[in-house]
């Protein structure tokens, strides 16, 4: 008989602690509680609980009412200045795990990283990066989290495993503010054709050639169950789609999907040229008969901004964590074209 699980998910409405909890319900012998500061749907596979992480007692409460939790996933995200994200960060880890830990009965935490563990935001870093690479500069608030997560774990009956997937892609809407670069192309692309503009990169010449990797949240919420359950102990792990792409070589195949004519890249500033586009989305949105979301929800176009204009080659390697036991791979113009048609199908686009 397969012991009692219950995962605790926090940041339940973003991009990828949707995914976890979505994928850890789907599997025999758990049950699935997602927290977040905002209120989520009812219904579903699991079971969404309002909880604000930086609040120490009420976040002990609202774990122990729960009953034990057995394991942890941490996937919170809050946007403030570096040093402001290192305090939140650790406040909300340190409450949710010691809120946690209370009621007895917890196995283990998973944190989620990215490729800002090896300094990707500040500019080009050896490629493809590897979980041992030396640390850059702080204010990091990865590095904060995880020395606070295994100084804490030292001589306690529960242990870490550390995942680091980069720019995590979702076949459908994360109420969570989380960033989503397919759903992003897919809302520029529309946009665009409902103009009767060609298909044009947004990004810089260099972002364009370089080599870029994405992280599909389905192979993310699988390798997270293996992390749960199978991974070794106080290790960290790159989870990516295992592929590498140029832009210059996925944007034919986008054009070819939205049936666009393919122009000549041209650096634009999306979060400028973008933000007065709400009007012609709202118009999109009746015309189609589209789900309607706020259209500043539904794309964050500054972080369009950086990823599209990454002038250098953002690459880490997933041969430590095939090797450990998950080999698993996507094909990533395969994810892009089903989340595409997955966007279709939820009537987020035409």
């Amino acid at each position: 008989m397969t012991e009692p699980r219950l995962a605790v998910v926090a940041g339940g409405l973003g991009v990828i602690g949707h995914a976890v909890a979505e994928h850890l319900a789907s599997l025999d012998g758990w049950q699935v509680v997602s927290v977040s500061r905002r209120p989520g749907p009812s219904g579903g596979k699991f079971r969404h609980q309002r909880m604000d992480l930086l609040d120490p007692e009420a976040t002990r409460t609202g774990l122990s009412a729960l009953g034990k939790p057995t394991h942890l996933f941490f996937a919170s995200f809050l946007r403030a200045d570096p040093q402001q994200q290192v305090d939140l960060h650790v406040e909300m880890l340190r409450n949710f795990v010691n809120g946690a830990a209370a009621a007895g009965g917890l196995k283990r935490v998973v944190l989620y990283e990215g490729a800002m563990y090896y300094g990707s935001y500040l500019g080009p870093f050896k490629t493809p990066a590897i979980e041992s690479d030396p640390r850059v500069l702080p204010p990091n608030f990865y590095y904060s989290m995880e020395d606070w997560l295994h100084a804490e774990a030292a001589g306690k009956p529960w242990d870490v495993v550390i995942l680091r997937p980069d720019l995590v892609c979702t076949s459908g809407f994360a109420d969570g503010h989380g960033f989503n670069i397919a759903l992003l192309i897919a809302v520029y692309a529309t946009i665009c054709k409902e103009l009767g503009l060609p298909l044009r990169y947004p990004g810089s010449a260099a972002a364009y050639h370089a080599l870029a990797q994405v992280t599909d949240s389905a192979h993310l919420g699988r390798a997270s169950a293996w992390a749960a359950l199978e991974a070794p102990a106080g290790e960290a792990f790159n989870v990516a789609n295992g592929d590498f792409f140029r832009w210059e070589q996925l944007w034919n195949a986008v054009a070819r999907f939205f049936d666009m004519p393919l122009a000549n890249q041209q650096q634009i500033s999306l979060t400028t040229l973008m933000s007065d586009k709400g009007p012609i989305w709202e118009g999109i949105v009746k015309k189609y008969g589209l789900v309607p979301h706020p259209y500043e929800a539904i794309a964050y176009w500054p972080a369009g901004d950086f990823v599209l204009n990454c002038g250098y080659d953002v690459m880490t390697s997933t041969i430590k964590i095939r090797k450990a036991g998950f080999p698993d791979a996507v094909d990533t113009w395969e994810m892009f074209e089903r989340m595409f048609s997955g966007f279709r199908r939820q009537r987020l686009i035409p």
